[in-house]
């Protein structure tokens, strides 16, 4: 309860800054609209429609059809996207009222041609010198998993480093640490460079889609970027005159792990805004060699969204977070007969017994991560 209080305190302190937007509102111009439909011609219900580069976004009704209004006259970079169906990424030239229509087809893949955001501007990735791989938030949520890392280290040419079930960092081709950059909504998220107890320390909750770069991409990022680029994107809004709210959980019985998010979002008249709040905690998992393994437990708590307007001269969001995770460092240390022992207060040491195990408090050693961030995501055209 703290952290929502917390959060929405943050927010409302700087809900005025937003105000001079709505003097732009009636600037607005285009309109956009169309149908979405499979190759037979059948109507696709929920489809994704989403302009990039001013991040506005619906999705198709009942009849597959979609429409937007008071949409900044020039070209957009639109994605319309489906799961289970190829994602297409065009260019469209708004001038009035502008109809268009879309075709997908089947796929079991996820689409080459995603849309590559934190450069200068938005871009598809036939334009970019390297290859570029796009998971959505469906794809990360249906891959369980203790971290954001593991939920998409199943792509080719990827992998993590783990020192525990809560501390994963991105490896791509080898290569790791410095060498990889992370960022999070335009921000570079370095923690996980620091060492190997460090994970990239990013909610998997609040995850709209992550695009990973693989290949030296300096010459756009900067530093940190010779094996490749993390780029992940938390502040998608909805679909105009939209509310939105959804809660998950999830079990998992090796460790015990459960955890319980919820999202609340919404969009009117421009006025758009997204808060998130998560709680997960885990006791000491179990492998077929050590049974289970002493302090590898861990608790997270975390909370954030973001506030912001869009109007035709751009957008302007504010983005607050806060990431709080305490947990165990797994030392290994056993007694003559092999089992894991524990350090006692004042001095000394025991066996570790099963309460020990299932007990989601981290034991000494452990290590207590936060950091509040607060962040702007501005473009104007």
């Amino acid at each position: 309860m703290k952290n929502v209080i917390f959060f929405l305190s943050a927010l409302s302190s700087i809900a005025l800054s937003f105000a001079f937007a709505t003097e732009k509102k009636d600037e607005l111009k285009g309109s956009f609209s169309g149908k979405v439909t499979t190759i037979d011609g059948n109507s696709i219900i929920g489809a994704s429609i989403y302009f990039t580069d001013i991040k506005v976004g619906s999705v198709s009704d009942i009849n597959g059809n979609f429409s937007f209004q008071n949409i900044p006259e020039g070209k957009h970079l639109v994605e319309i996207s489906h799961v289970g169906y190829s994602t297409i990424i065009e260019q469209v030239d708004i001038i009035g009222d502008t109809k268009k229509d879309f075709i997908l087809s089947q796929s079991v893949v996820e689409n080459n041609a995603v849309i590559v955001t934190g450069v200068g501007s938005a871009t598809t990735s036939k334009k970019i010198p390297f290859s570029v791989v796009s998971v959505g938030k469906q794809a990360i949520f249906q891959n369980a998993s203790t971290n954001l890392m593991e939920s998409i280290a199943k792509i080719g040419g990827v992998s993590t480093l783990a020192t525990g079930p809560a501390i994963s960092k991105p490896v791509i081709r080898g290569l790791g640490y410095n060498r990889v950059l992370t960022i999070n909504d335009g921000v570079r998220q370095e923690g996980q460079q620091w060492g190997d107890e460090h994970g990239i320390e990013i909610d998997e909750a609040s995850v709209s889609k992550v695009e990973l770069l693989k290949g030296p991409a300096s010459l756009i990022y900067g530093s940190d970027a010779m094996a490749g680029v993390l780029n992940i994107i938390t502040n998608v809004p909805v679909a105009n005159n939209t509310i939105k709210e959804n809660v998950s959980s999830n079990y998992q019985t090796n460790n015990r792990l459960r955890s319980v998010n919820a999202t609340a979002s919404g969009n009117k008249n421009g006025f758009n805004w997204s808060m998130y709040s998560s709680n997960r905690a885990a006791a000491d998992y179990k492998n077929k060699y050590d049974g289970y393994v002493y302090n590898s437990k861990f608790k997270e708590n975390n909370v954030g969204g973001y506030l912001g307007y869009n109007g035709n001269w751009g957008y302007s969001h504010l983005l607050v977070s806060k990431f709080n995770l305490t947990t165990g460092l797994v030392e290994g240390e056993r007694d003559t007969e092999g089992y894991f022992i524990k350090p006692l207060a004042g001095g000394g040491e025991a066996r570790a017994t099963d309460d020990d195990f299932k007990s989601t408090t981290a034991q000494i050693p452990y290590q207590h991560i936060q950091h509040f961030k607060i962040a702007t995501d501005n473009s104007l055209k």
